[in-house]
């Protein structure tokens, strides 16, 4: 699967004209933000994880990262990414390219409430060179079948307020 099975799942779902080809790669959050011209936060990146029945992907704010504790306590398992050399066979999109869209059938998608913090939000479209422009009840609409959690953290640490 790549670009043509996402952008044939977002068009059969009315989003087509969303859909931005790029002239360079958006294969990771700040390579994408950069041609996106938008802060990473406002990336949607897609984890493929091995969850404890079978492939999962989480879809997150790209200044996020996954809270293993907060994972443990939803599915009751540790958290491990898949590797990089079998996202593609057990996902339907390589490395760079992956999003909740024309998946393998059976692989469940989550959608991270940090995800509600943006009017909008840049998922890639099946490969390392496109993206999809959405609200987060737009993205919600287009995936279909997915379910909001909270298993999110910042990727930095929150600097200290500054003292008053």
């Amino acid at each position: 699967m790549s670009f043509e099975a996402a952008s044939a799942w977002l068009s059969k779902r009315g989003f087509a004209d969303r859909i931005h080809r790029f002239s360079g790669s958006s294969a990771t959050v700040e390579l994408a933000a950069r041609e996106i011209g938008v802060i990473p936060a406002r990336i949607a990146k897609t984890m493929a994880i091995a969850g404890p029945e079978g492939p999962l992907l989480i879809v997150a704010a790209g200044d996020m990262k996954l809270d293993g504790r907060k994972f443990k306590r939803i599915f009751h398992a540790t958290p491990h990414f898949i590797s990089r050399d079998l996202v593609e066979s057990l996902i339907g999109h390589a490395p760079g390219g992956v999003c909740p869209f024309g998946i393998k059938s059976g692989v469940p998608v989550y959608l991270d409430e940090s995800l509600k913090a943006y009017e909008t939000v840049w998922p890639a479209c099946g490969d390392e060179a496109s993206g999809v422009e959405l609200s987060p009840a737009e993205l919600e609409k287009a995936v279909g079948s997915c379910t909001w959690i909270d298993v999110a953290k910042p990727a930095a640490p929150v600097p200290p307020a500054a003292a008053a």
